[in-house]
Parts: C-alpha cells; structure tokens; sequence
C-alpha cells in the first residue's frame, strides 16, 4: 500500500486536528504537523512530504513566505502546496497563486473539497 506524508502548517491547533482528522481519511496518509512556517521548514529537512497544507496568517513566518521559500529549493520546489486562508482574502489567493501555490481553499474548510483537492494533486486514486 502507498504512504504518504502529509505536512499540515497551521497556528490555530482546533484548526490543525481538523486539517490533520481529514487527511487521515485517505489510506496511508501520515500527517506531520507544524504550528508556523519556521517548524514546517524544520520538518521539511528531516521528511520527504508528498503534501503541503499552509495558513497564510502565522506567527513568525506566515504561508507565503513558507510557499515562495519551498518554490525557491530545488528539494522541495515540486511538492503540491495548498493554500488556506479566511474566506475572501482575494489578495492572499492572489498572491499565493502567483508564488505558486497548487490550490487555495478558503476557511471554514470543507472536508470533502480538501480531499478532493488533495487526491488530485497527490494523484491518489481509490
């Protein structure tokens, strides 16, 4: 059975168990947690991810500045990166998007639209 490793970057942690509950619904998902962009980074020199789920607004670096930092290293430049923020923040998806972001999704987040999202860009098939 595939495995794959899932990195969930998200301050709010009721927000980050519910991102991290969901994920676990796709067979061999394994789900690593960051609470802002400085962990995830940390995480990201230790694991090899399959997928990146990233909060723009953080403490001490936000998405974006975690996504345009991903994009810039080879090493992990070609993992998906899906962006997430509070509903109608046109000029974060914007700018996400520009910096390379694989897909945006607006919060409260739909479980099965992030499953959806993620199954398509993963290119898992159940």
């Amino acid at each position: 059975m595939a495995e794959y490793n899932f990195l969930v970057v998200e301050d709010s942690p009721t927000m980050r168990q519910l991102i991290s509950f969901s994920l676990k619904r796709i067979r061999g998902a394994k789900i690593s947690e960051a609470g802002n962009g400085v962990e995830a980074l940390k995480k990201l020199s230790e694991i090899k991810f399959n997928l990146i789920v990233a909060d723009i607004n953080m403490p001490l670096m936000d998405g974006l500045k975690l996504l345009s930092i991903v994009r810039k290293d080879p090493n992990h430049a070609h993992i998906p990166v899906i962006i997430v923020s509070t509903e109608g923040a046109d000029a974060d998806k914007e700018k996400g998007m520009q910096l390379g972001a694989n897909a945006y999704l607006s919060k409260p987040i739909q479980t099965s639209e992030l499953l959806e999202t993620v199954k398509e860009l993963v290119k898992i098939e159940e």
